[in-house]
């Protein structure tokens, strides 16, 4: 067989949510490992003041790009911006631009998704199902059309504890869904939304296992292959080390804990956190692609792209590489010194949670107030606990995957395109790797400057004798306060007072 980057030559391939976190690492290393490619066609949601061409070009100023400038000038060339609205029927395509598609496309990424987890119901099935349904049915009139991959979670079917690769049953039949949901008002959804999601934790993860049975069902139709990541983070490696531009997931509780305003969380330190790499997604992409137009399986293939089973890390292993970087390397101007406790105990999380979190947030809003400044710790601390909240379902659980379809596909690769698209996370150093995910953490989505690690370590010094001095203060005074109170304590006092002096 051709090799992957002999494969995409020559191709033109579209991408959807090419703007997202995933959708941006997609398209560099297309651009960079493969480049004798066509063209990309970017479907782009227009926002105000900023046409899709404008948004991409935004896209490109991204650190991200640095690598793929270095080898190439004439890149940008190479992209076709779309302007899409998944929201809208039609996916908000224009006659012209849906003729052109349907003419020139070879094989199609299909990224684009809502990955909030509290998503309505209503909308979630617009992006994540509707969508993928409308853009499947577009694939049908592309005769040139190769492979259809399609980006899915590891935890679409959450409801079992052990995950096949393969396509399950859908929890309903989504056509009568979607076409039930549209006649309903909002607040109709929202009442009946958690009967709907029966054993699933959310609408993300719910809507993404409808999709997942639409696409199967076009599989008759053409090439198509499904890419179940598990919870995506920083890159291991390409373009470069650590590069990461969110504060989702993990991320978000990574830098409130590097920052010093995050002091507890629950989560299991004895389960496994199934973390996986963002290149090392895109690289399995990329490998589905080839393998899916080339070899043509006769069935929908999915691919579990997940590490537990064969590289895990725990929850306890993450807590303590981040606090230990976070000390060596801190984050400018904390909040605190970073010291955050995982805990699987619902009233030690919430004990922790008034004390470490609510308190000092009150105690500091307060202060504000009074300096004559807006309040702020209560509001962030709000948006913390939700997202940390949004979080717990995985972080106290795990599960495990089948990786039959993965290892099969890496058999299928020669040594050179094991290297050059590697999705193999068996040599992942974890604690080297989470070290560069707390300095990306800093450098890509902090925006801070290395050079000002010393300024930082003193501002931890000092937050650390702040600490010493106030607790020192709370004993004094708990104590006084117990002496007062107990004639035994008191003698006790005075006796080793007099013996000190003796």
């Amino acid at each position: 067989m051709a090799s992957i980057a002999d494969f995409y030559a020559g191709k033109n391939i579209l991408i959807t949510g090419a703007t997202g976190f995933m959708g941006k690492v997609l398209v560099e290393k297309l651009l960079r490992s493969c480049p004798d490619i066509n063209a990309l066609y970017i479907l782009v949601r227009p926002k105000a003041n900023q046409s899709p061409k404008d948004r991409i070009d935004n896209m490109l100023k991204s650190k991200l790009f640095s690598k793929l400038k270095e080898v190439s000038t004439d890149f940008q060339q190479k992209f076709v911006p779309i302007s899409s609205d998944l929201m809208q029927p039609g996916l908000g395509l224009s006659t012209e631009d849906e003729d052109m598609l349907k003419a020139h496309i070879h094989v199609i990424f299909h990224c684009a998704a809502t990955i909030r987890f509290d998503e309505p119901l209503k909308r979630a099935l617009r992006l994540n199902v509707a969508a993928t349904q409308e853009l499947l049915g577009l694939a049908e009139h592309m005769p040139k059309l190769e492979a259809f991959i399609h980006i899915s979670t590891a935890y679409a079917h959450c409801n079992h504890k052990h995950i096949e690769d393969v396509v399950y049953p859908s929890p309903v039949e989504p056509n009568i869904l979607l076409s039930s949901l549209e006649w309903m008002d909002d607040s109709i959804v929202d009442d009946i939304t958690l009967r709907l999601l029966a054993d699933w934790p959310n609408t993300y993860t719910f809507t993404k296992a409808l999709a997942e049975s639409i696409v199967n069902q076009h599989g008759e139709k053409f090439n198509t292959a499904i890419v179940r990541p598990s919870i995506i983070v920083a890159s291991w490696r390409e373009p470069f080390p650590g590069w990461i531009d969110n504060l989702n997931g993990p991320s978000g509780v990574l830098v409130a804990a590097g920052k010093g305003v995050m002091r507890t969380m629950m989560a299991d330190n004895n389960a496994v956190a199934d973390i996986i790499p963002v290149d090392v997604v895109i690289n399995l992409m990329l490998a589905a692609g080839w393998y899916t137009a080339v070899q043509r399986p006769q069935s929908t293939l999915v691919y579990n792209c997940t590490t537990g089973g064969v590289n895990p890390i725990l929850w306890g292993d993450i807590e303590r590489s981040v606090m230990s970087t976070f000390k060596q390397i801190p984050l400018d101007k904390a909040f605190r010194r970073p010291n955050a406790n995982f805990t699987s105990s619902y009233l030690s999380n919430r004990f922790w949670n008034l004390f470490t979190h609510k308190v000092p947030a009150l105690a500091y809003d307060t202060y504000l107030r009074l300096s004559g400044n807006e309040p702020m710790m209560m509001k962030l601390y709000k948006k913390l606990h939700k997202a940390a909240g949004l979080l717990e379902y995985f972080s106290v659980r795990q599960w495990s995957w089948s990786s039959k379809n993965l290892d099969m596909l890496k058999g299928q690769l020669s040594a050179e395109d094991q290297q050059n698209f590697n999705f193999d996370v068996g040599h992942l150093n974890w604690l080297e790797y989470m070290e560069k995910y707390c300095i990306g953490a800093k450098k890509y989505i902090l925006n801070e400057d290395m050079a000002d690690i010393p300024a930082a370590k003193q501002h931890l010094k000092k937050l650390r004798n702040i600490c010493y001095t106030c607790n020192t203060l709370l004993l004094v005074f708990v104590w006084h306060i117990f002496i007062a109170q107990s004639q035994v304590a008191n003698d006790l006092w005075s006796y080793m007072v007099s013996s000190s002096f003796a």
